[in-house]
């Protein structure tokens, strides 16, 4: 299994990011995926999270209404569009994948390696 994540990167508060995930080694349309993020010192929390077949989607409070998790089951690929960037937005994003969507962190079996996305004030 494999998850790699891209996209991250160095932006201005109030610019946008576009997160992808791409997957393999596992049947990806059967699989909710979920973005997460950890910040220096800080645990990993949730983000957002999209069903098997993007019917449902879930997100932190802090994020509501400025990010938007979509999936391209055809290409095997979750993405994370982010709004309205923060300085506290600043972290390590993560994909993940589990058989049923979830915001528990603990609860997915598999992760990705991480992108960075520094927002700047």
């Amino acid at each position: 299994v494999q998850l790699q994540a891209s996209g991250g990167g160095l932006v201005q508060a109030g610019g946008s990011l576009r997160l992808s995930c791409a997957a393999s080694g596992f049947i990806f349309g059967t699989y909710a995926m979920g973005w997460f993020r950890q910040a220096p010192g800080k645990e990993r929390e949730f983000v957002a999270a999209i069903s098997w077949n993007g019917g449902n989607m879930a997100y932190a409070d802090s994020v509501k209404g400025r990010f938007t998790i979509s999936r391209d089951n055809a290409k095997n690929t979750v993405y994370l569009q982010m709004n309205s960037l923060k300085p506290e937005d600043t972290a390590v994003y993560y994909c993940a994948a589990r058989r049923e969507m979830s915001v528990v962190v603990v609860s997915y079996n598999y992760w990705g390696q991480g992108t960075q996305v520094t927002v700047s004030s």
